[in-house]
């Protein structure tokens, strides 16, 4: 299985409507995180605006969209992006989509854009996120304890980072 990733585009705002505002995704995504199709333009307008600092990119599998994450360079000097809104599509999970997705987010950013260092944020109650994480080579570095305001509740917020050393480990035989 090969997933793809590539810029969104205008022509994906109907799909990442969908995905974003589906009742398996919208819970565990950052309650201020664009879901509007409006807001999604604006989103996809300035990654073409300024693709070296930002990008919205969909999956693809077999040329058809399977999710989307967002990236965001944080710090020039020190090459350094943070990775938002990892979705992977419903009707793909438990087949290795979102593990083949996440890697070919590693590489692209690690290999492909010369990042030095990855990181994300992942709500303390996403269980499902945070062993998926793990799963592909995050490693956890720390935890925000009681930082975001949800649904009248207090979460953490569970911080991982990646290197290049820890995907070329990632990716090693054995």
């Amino acid at each position: 299985m090969t997933v793809t990733l590539r810029r969104a585009t205008a022509a994906d705002v109907p799909y990442l409507v969908r995905l974003l505002q589906g009742p398996d995704v919208a819970p565990f995504l950052a309650a201020v995180r664009p879901s509007t199709a409006e807001a999604l333009n604006a989103e996809i307008e300035r990654s073409e605006r300024d693709p070296e600092a930002y990008g919205v990119l969909v999956s693809e599998l077999a040329g058809e969209a399977v999710g989307t994450v967002t990236w965001e360079r944080v710090n020039s000097r020190s090459r350094i992006a943070s990775i938002g809104g990892f979705a992977v599509d419903p009707r793909v999970r438990g087949r290795g989509v979102g593990i083949e997705m996440a890697l070919a987010l590693h590489r692209h950013l690690l290999r492909e854009r010369g990042f030095h260092r990855i990181q994300m944020e992942i709500y303390g109650f996403n269980e499902r996120a945070i062993a998926h994480a793990e799963r592909v080579g995050w490693i956890r570095e720390g935890v925000r304890r009681k930082a975001y305001l949800r649904d009248g509740t207090w979460v953490d917020g569970v911080l991982f980072g990646l290197v290049q050393e820890d995907l070329d480990e990632a990716e090693s035989p054995g």
